[in-house]
């Protein structure tokens, strides 16, 4: 990431219908565009679903990113998630390599990160974590030295602060 790019967060609700998904991650892929993190699932509505997309790029890319999805079939709304506004988590699971002498030391940085212990073995400690992606990334460097076996994220997930839905607002709005 060079000085002027800075990571976007975008919320889009679209129609849930088979192939909605690969025609929007296909239009960035053809646009060269990197997708950084994804996480896609339906809404509190059944007939919508949420794709949430993290990409690293410059405002005059977000906006015609924005712009281009938007014009898609089946996508209802694209809403930028600023960090401000929004509360976004990810979800990783990881399992550290761990021995007698070395167990407590990883189950106190567990519980310092508020992290749950979900399987242990002779050799390994298994753990899940929610938080934002600072708060994730510090908890996996710290645990970098004792060795992860196995890594899995979700991807960012994030919804608007405050009371209202993002399938409540106007589809013809455009306050993004």
């Amino acid at each position: 990431m060079n000085n002027s790019e800075e990571r976007y967060t975008l919320a889009i609700l679209v129609n849930n219908h088979p192939g909605v998904l690969m025609r929007v991650v296909s239009l960035f892929s053809r646009r060269s565009y990197n997708i950084d993190s994804l996480s896609v699932g339906e809404t509190e509505n059944e007939d919508f679903s949420r794709i949430t997309i993290v990409v690293t790029g410059n405002r005059p890319i977000v906006e015609q990113i924005k712009k281009q999805v938007g014009k898609l079939v089946d996508v209802k709304r694209v809403y930028e998630m600023t960090q401000t506004k929004s509360l976004q988590r990810e979800l990783v699971m990881v399992k550290i390599q761990t021995s007698a002498e070395t167990r407590t030391q990883i189950i106190e940085l567990a519980q310092i990160f508020k992290a749950k212990i979900i399987d242990v073995t002779s050799t390994t400690v298994s753990l899940e974590m929610t938080g934002s992606q600072d708060k994730i990334q510090s908890f996996l460097d710290l645990m970098m030295p004792y060795g992860v076996v196995e890594l899995a994220r979700t991807g960012i997930t994030a919804l608007e602060r405050g009371a209202r839905p993002l399938s409540s607002i106007s589809f013809s709005e455009d306050d993004n």
